[in-house]
Protein backbone atom coordinates (compact mmCIF):
# COMPACT_ATOMS: atom_id res chain seq x y z
CA UNK A 1 0.00 0.00 0.00
CA UNK A 2 3.01 2.56 0.77
CA UNK A 3 4.44 1.90 -2.58
CA UNK A 4 0.97 2.72 -4.71
CA UNK A 5 0.87 6.44 -2.42
CA UNK A 6 4.21 6.90 -3.15
CA UNK A 7 3.33 6.40 -7.15
CA UNK A 8 0.63 8.21 -6.06
CA UNK A 9 2.45 11.42 -4.78
CA UNK A 10 5.08 10.83 -7.29
CA UNK A 11 2.80 10.96 -10.41
CA UNK A 12 1.92 14.37 -9.53
CA UNK A 13 5.43 15.42 -9.54
CA UNK A 14 6.16 13.97 -12.35
CA UNK A 15 3.28 15.90 -13.74
CA UNK A 16 4.50 19.16 -12.59
CA UNK A 17 7.77 19.18 -14.07
CA UNK A 18 6.66 18.04 -17.50
CA UNK A 19 4.21 21.12 -17.05
CA UNK A 20 7.40 22.88 -16.56
CA UNK A 21 9.41 21.97 -18.67
CA UNK A 22 7.65 20.54 -21.76
CA UNK A 23 5.58 23.43 -23.78
CA UNK A 24 3.10 20.83 -25.39
CA UNK A 25 2.39 19.63 -22.21
CA UNK A 26 1.76 23.63 -21.14
CA UNK A 27 -0.35 24.05 -23.65
CA UNK A 28 -2.31 20.67 -22.94
CA UNK A 29 -3.63 21.90 -19.82
CA UNK A 30 -3.54 25.75 -20.53
CA UNK A 31 -7.44 26.73 -19.92
CA UNK A 32 -8.45 23.44 -18.88
CA UNK A 33 -10.43 23.02 -14.93
CA UNK A 34 -9.86 19.58 -13.83
CA UNK A 35 -10.52 18.26 -10.66
CA UNK A 36 -9.96 14.41 -10.48
CA UNK A 37 -9.50 10.96 -7.80
CA UNK A 38 -8.11 7.83 -7.73
CA UNK A 39 -8.49 6.05 -4.85
CA UNK A 40 -8.75 2.02 -3.61
CA UNK A 41 -11.49 0.55 -1.81
CA UNK A 42 -8.83 0.17 1.12
CA UNK A 43 -8.55 3.91 1.50
CA UNK A 44 -5.69 4.87 -0.15
CA UNK A 45 -7.44 8.28 -1.72
CA UNK A 46 -5.54 10.97 -3.61
CA UNK A 47 -7.42 14.20 -5.49
CA UNK A 48 -5.94 16.02 -7.69
CA UNK A 49 -6.55 19.90 -9.54
CA UNK A 50 -5.54 20.88 -13.02
CA UNK A 51 -6.14 24.61 -13.07
CA UNK A 52 -4.38 28.04 -14.18
CA UNK A 53 -1.75 26.15 -15.84
CA UNK A 54 -1.42 24.41 -13.19
CA UNK A 55 -1.89 21.07 -11.08
CA UNK A 56 -2.14 20.43 -7.74
CA UNK A 57 -2.35 17.26 -5.39
CA UNK A 58 -3.93 16.34 -2.35
CA UNK A 59 -4.09 13.22 0.18
CA UNK A 60 -7.73 12.63 0.72
CA UNK A 61 -10.66 12.61 -1.60
CA UNK A 62 -12.81 15.95 -2.86
CA UNK A 63 -16.35 16.69 -2.39
CA UNK A 64 -17.03 16.77 -6.50
CA UNK A 65 -14.64 15.26 -8.41
CA UNK A 66 -15.20 15.10 -12.63
CA UNK A 67 -14.28 11.76 -11.88
CA UNK A 68 -12.21 8.77 -10.52
CA UNK A 69 -10.63 5.56 -10.81
CA UNK A 70 -11.37 3.28 -8.29
CA UNK A 71 -8.75 0.69 -7.77
CA UNK A 72 -9.69 -3.06 -6.08
CA UNK A 73 -6.94 -2.44 -4.05
CA UNK A 74 -3.20 -0.99 -3.81
CA UNK A 75 -1.17 -3.96 -5.65
CA UNK A 76 -3.60 -3.65 -8.75
CA UNK A 77 -3.47 -0.16 -9.05
CA UNK A 78 0.09 -0.26 -8.77
CA UNK A 79 0.10 -2.30 -11.79
CA UNK A 80 -1.92 -1.15 -13.71
CA UNK A 81 -0.63 2.92 -13.01
CA UNK A 82 3.08 1.34 -13.70
CA UNK A 83 2.16 -0.72 -17.29
CA UNK A 84 4.20 0.23 -20.17
CA UNK A 85 1.45 -0.18 -22.01
CA UNK A 86 -1.16 1.97 -20.04
CA UNK A 87 -4.19 2.34 -22.26
CA UNK A 88 -4.21 -1.49 -22.67
CA UNK A 89 -3.51 -2.30 -18.58
CA UNK A 90 -6.51 0.50 -18.41
CA UNK A 91 -8.52 -1.89 -20.77
CA UNK A 92 -7.90 -4.85 -18.90
CA UNK A 93 -8.53 -3.95 -15.49
CA UNK A 94 -11.95 -2.78 -16.68
CA UNK A 95 -12.39 -5.49 -18.06
CA UNK A 96 -11.48 -7.52 -14.32
CA UNK A 97 -13.20 -5.12 -12.57
CA UNK A 98 -9.63 -4.49 -11.18
CA UNK A 99 -10.45 -0.59 -12.07
CA UNK A 100 -13.79 1.03 -12.26
CA UNK A 101 -14.24 4.69 -13.58
CA UNK A 102 -17.06 6.97 -12.45
CA UNK A 103 -17.75 10.21 -13.57
CA UNK A 104 -17.40 11.90 -16.83
CA UNK A 105 -15.75 9.28 -19.55
CA UNK A 106 -14.56 12.28 -21.64
CA UNK A 107 -12.45 13.60 -18.94
CA UNK A 108 -10.89 10.08 -18.57
CA UNK A 109 -10.05 10.24 -22.17
CA UNK A 110 -8.39 13.88 -21.65
CA UNK A 111 -6.61 12.80 -18.95
CA UNK A 112 -4.73 9.67 -20.63
CA UNK A 113 -3.72 12.24 -23.06
CA UNK A 114 -1.96 13.99 -20.18
CA UNK A 115 -0.41 11.41 -18.97
CA UNK A 116 0.93 10.11 -22.46
CA UNK A 117 3.39 13.01 -21.92
CA UNK A 118 5.27 10.67 -19.16
CA UNK A 119 5.82 8.50 -21.27
CA UNK A 120 9.45 8.63 -23.21
CA UNK A 121 9.16 9.55 -26.61
CA UNK A 122 10.65 6.74 -28.82
CA UNK A 123 13.82 7.95 -30.89
CA UNK A 124 14.07 6.74 -34.31
CA UNK A 125 17.56 5.36 -35.53
CA UNK A 126 18.00 5.49 -39.45
CA UNK A 127 19.59 1.59 -38.71
CA UNK A 128 15.95 1.18 -37.54
CA UNK A 129 14.67 -1.45 -39.81
CA UNK A 130 10.81 -0.99 -38.89
CA UNK A 131 8.77 -0.06 -41.68
CA UNK A 132 6.06 2.52 -41.34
Amino acid sequence: MLKFKFQLWAFAQLLKREIKHNPDCARYIAGKRLVFQIRTASNVRRQYLIGDGMLRSAAGLTANPQFTLNFADAAKGFTILSANDSQAAFLRGLGSQDLTISGDFSEVMWFQGLIAFLRPQRVISPYDRTTF
